[in-house]
């Protein structure tokens, strides 16, 4: 195995979506990990005290910022994307096509935004990241969203994978993880939904960003693994 990829000791990583939930959690075990890393999200956050994690702010939707962030930030070796949006379940029937579009606008063409500007920076053997999520292959009424826009993204880590190659392009398919993003939810809901999704759950709990940040950490640092999808999601798909 290369040096390069042995470790992420004094290589440095860019996490999109790294100020909060997962992308917070890989920033962190990246920075463990002696990496130097730069979180983006789309506000300035507050300044983290771990000084090899430096905050940026980009959106990618825009593409004006993400040349911007890439400039500033010159030659790296490693790109994560977990940044996305919230999509509420609806069936097809009562459902605004301009939401998806918007939702498809962020973590798709997002990603691909992101992925296109940061190449001439990013090393010759260095890796992309993605994020997809269960329901790319777990069919539930009212997610046509989700389920459309992870499967598309699995498809474009594997397409990448060829494309990019020596590159490395992976997917990491969360299950249901304790993060933000169910921060809207009553505290009781939210608790009783964690409840009956661990009691289905063939490991009988949900997950935790840090779970999800080792994934990615082996997909960063393992260099003979590429154009996978790797789930983590506690037996959810079985």
């Amino acid at each position: 195995m290369t040096q390069l990829n042995a470790c992420l000791h004094n290589q440095t990583v860019v996490v999109i979506g790294g100020s909060s939930g997962i992308g917070a959690a890989v920033a962190r075990a990246a920075a463990e990990r002696e990496a130097r890393v730069v979180a983006v999200s789309r506000r300035q956050p507050a300044v983290d005290h771990d000084a090899n994690i430096r905050h940026e702010a980009a959106d990618v939707t825009d593409q004006a910022s993400l040349r911007q962030l890439f400039e500033r930030i010159g030659p790296f070796d490693h790109l994560v994307i977990t940044a996305g949006p919230s999509v509420s379940a609806k069936p097809l029937a009562d459902s605004d096509l301009q939401h998806a579009q918007q939702a498809f606008d962020v973590k798709f063409w997002g990603t691909l935004r992101a992925i296109q500007i940061a190449l001439p920076y990013l090393s010759a053997r260095g890796s992309i990241t993605l994020t997809s999520g269960l329901l790319s292959r777990k069919f539930v009424a009212g997610q046509f969203i989700k389920t459309t826009l992870n499967a598309a993204l699995e498809a474009l880590g594997k397409q990448l994978a060829k494309e990019l190659a020596p590159r490395r392009v992976n997917v990491i398919s969360p299950g249901v993880t304790d993060t933000e993003a169910y921060a809207g939810m009553d505290e009781t809901q939210r608790a009783a939904m964690f409840a009956r999704t661990a009691a289905a759950l063939p490991v009988g709990r949900v997950g935790s960003p840090q779970d999800l940040a080792a994934a990615f950490i082996l997909a960063m640092e393992n260099d003979f693994i590429s154009g996978t999808v790797i789930d983590v999601d506690g037996g959810g798909l079985l």
